[in-house]
């Protein structure tokens, strides 16, 4: 049995809550093909890695010849880790792929270093050739294309991979007509990742909308500006209705502003904050 040491505060996506205590996440079934396994560790090398922002980049890995796919449903994480030199101690982190299963021959990363952040420092180490131990997927709720007509986003800083991935898999779709709008928090304009693929998506599909807001924005930005607030939801969102739902994914204080945190038993909890005051309920949020 090994021990877990104090885990990295690398990209917190995805698996935000319930990372902790490892027991408590829930993995996929074993033998579905693909790359990953929900009860192994197994070891990817890193064909690249490219700078994003001044403390952000993607980091590609190779999956295997005869496994060309990950094995990631949509909504899913996996799980990295490397031993510390303690024998029997590694650093734990869950991390969400910003490539789709049915992308072949690779996946990709994208991680945010904050300072002291073990599992991020370490990645940001690594060179081609290296490897990273990955184990996996942690399944956190699977996508079913026109479940509903609306699905609304909130992402702050680096919770926007999950909200990328949904939304890749919705819009690779043409049977699926769900509409989506996307609100995405950052402090400044340089801090907003993947901005070139989410306008892109934006421009390609017109039932996919992206509204950017930043908490401290330079004097020529057109865009929202300040937290998320019951008054920018409504102005972007229709509404707590039956056919409509709504993701989060944020840093701690943006989610218990705008959803209410997770119980202390990792499971969603109750509705709070921003959208408890615009009528949602549980039935109609999914915190990641």
């Amino acid at each position: 049995m090994f021990r877990v040491a104090r885990l990295g505060l690398g990209l917190a996506v995805g698996c935000s809550a319930g990372y902790a205590v490892q027991q408590q996440w829930v993995f996929g079934k074993e033998g579905a093909e693909g790359a990953f396994n929900p009860k192994e560790f197994r070891k990817f090398k890193l064909l690249e890695s490219q700078t994003i922002s001044h403390d952000t980049r993607l980091f590609r890995f190779a999956l295997p010849a005869d496994t060309p796919e990950m094995g990631l449903p949509t909504a899913s994480c996996i799980v990295t880790r490397y031993a510390t030199g303690n024998e029997g101690e590694y650093v734990i982190r869950p991390y969400t792929p910003t490539t789709l299963n049915d992308t072949k021959g690779h996946f990709d990363l994208v991680i945010k270093k904050y300072p002291d952040a073990k599992m991020a420092g370490h990645i940001f180490s690594l060179k081609p050739g290296d490897e990273l131990e990955v184990k996996g997927p942690i399944i956190k709720q699977r996508y079913v294309p026109n479940k509903y007509k609306h699905i609304g986003m909130i992402a702050g800083g680096t919770g926007i991979t999950p909200m990328y991935q949904v939304a890749q898999e919705v819009l690779k779709n043409p049977d699926d007509k769900t509409e989506i709008d996307l609100i995405y928090g950052n402090k400044t304009e340089d801090d907003i990742l993947l901005r070139k693929e989410l306008d892109a998506l934006a421009k390609k599909h017109p039932n996919f909308r992206v509204h950017y807001t930043l908490d401290s924005p330079g004097w020529m930005w057109r865009g929202d500006k300040g937290f998320v607030t019951p008054a920018m939801v409504s102005s972007h969102f229709p509404g707590a209705k039956s056919n409509s739902y709504v993701y989060v994914c944020g840093p701690m204080p943006m989610m218990k502003a705008v959803s209410g945190g997770k119980a202390k038993d990792y499971s969603q909890g109750e509705v709070d904050g921003v959208l408890k005051e615009l009528g949602y309920t549980k039935d109609m949020v999914f915190k990641f």
